[in-house]
């Protein structure tokens, strides 16, 4: 494997997280499928699935997940928990466990009380005593005053950092214009962007740009666009949760068979695609299966013809928040 995030035994090159001193794969396992989501992902994961998965994730070379209070309300960190305490009660050695403060999704709050409410229950159901790295979660839900007033969200994290149950900080969302606002404050140490760097959508270059510039480390989730390009458009014509319309569907088929002439799965393109940029640490992963985790390490592994990748970006949608 000559890719640069294999090293020369083929085991994944471990990156530094931005400033935080953990160190992380360039694949990191997206959690929010074990959290039984069928309104979001339109099918389910039985919870003996999902504490399989976890397992082999806790056994994998990937060392880096993530996680978060909303995903199932609670179920996925939930699931996690069960299997923190098979393995003692806490993060295996060398392993990085991410999760986010979320507004609470009854009711919209989205207070400092509400933040730390929403900590103490992720360590509550993952059983462990300090989480190493937490996001700000959605903010797009209210407003950046709101977020940096004073005893507002920001402000309650960070002393809940100053008490030793929250080791980072870093924001995760949806606008990236929003985002970008986020990461100018100076106070988060990673952001995670989702959906919007894919190579059908790539609206989130900007955000990436100005985070790498700034020393922050760029997470880059659903590289699959939710499904769309891991499945094939054929069998799931979704993008970012919903429906595809009908243009996104006709570039990804024009994608796919630009692949098949070269003989590279699409879903192994779409996955190098993120890997590939040096300025992202680490592409977020959704995984409902233990096998996933080895199919996603060879997909990453698949090589791929240099001259392919213009032909993908000719065929990538004009630039446009989801």
């Amino acid at each position: 494997m000559t890719s640069p995030w294999f090293d020369h035994d083929g085991k994944l090159v471990r990156r530094p997280l931005g400033a935080t001193g953990l160190m992380v794969t360039p694949i990191c396992i997206g959690c929010a499928p074990l959290g039984n989501m069928p309104e979001t992902f339109a099918y389910e994961v039985a919870e003996e699935q999902a504490l399989a998965t976890v397992r082999a994730a806790f056994n994998s070379p990937i060392n880096f997940l993530d996680t978060a209070y909303s995903y199932g309300d609670g179920e996925s960190e939930r699931r996690i928990g069960l299997v923190l305490r098979e393995v003692g009660g806490r993060v295996p050695d060398g392993y990085v466990l991410a999760t986010k403060a979320d507004r609470h999704l009854q009711t919209g709050e989205f207070s400092g009380a509400q933040m730390r409410r929403s900590v103490e229950r992720s360590l509550r159901l993952l059983g462990l005593d300090k989480l190493q790295l937490v996001h700000l979660h959605d903010p797009e839900h209210t407003t950046f005053e709101n977020v940096m007033s004073p005893g507002g969200p920001l402000e309650v994290l960070q002393q809940m950092q100053r008490e030793g149950l929250i080791e980072h900080l870093g924001v995760a969302g949806g606008p990236i214009e929003m985002e970008i606002q986020y990461v100018a404050t100076g106070a988060f140490s990673v952001v995670i962007t989702h959906n919007r760097y894919t190579l059908l959508n790539r609206v989130a270059e900007p955000l990436i740009a100005f985070a790498h510039q700034r020393g922050v480390a760029v997470l880059n989730a659903a590289p699959y666009g939710s499904g769309i390009l891991a499945k094939g458009p054929s069998a799931y014509p979704r993008y970012a949760y919903s429906e595809a319309d009908a243009d996104l569907v006709k570039r990804a088929r024009q994608m796919e068979a630009a692949c098949a002439r070269h003989g590279v799965p699409l879903a192994a393109a779409a996955l190098q695609f993120s890997l590939r940029d040096p300025r992202i640490t680490s592409t977020i992963i959704g995984m409902s299966k233990p096998e996933r985790i080895q199919q996603t390490l060879e997909l990453a592994a698949v090589p791929i013809p240099d001259e392919l990748w213009p032909e993908l970006d000719a065929l990538a949608a004009p630039p446009r928040e989801l």
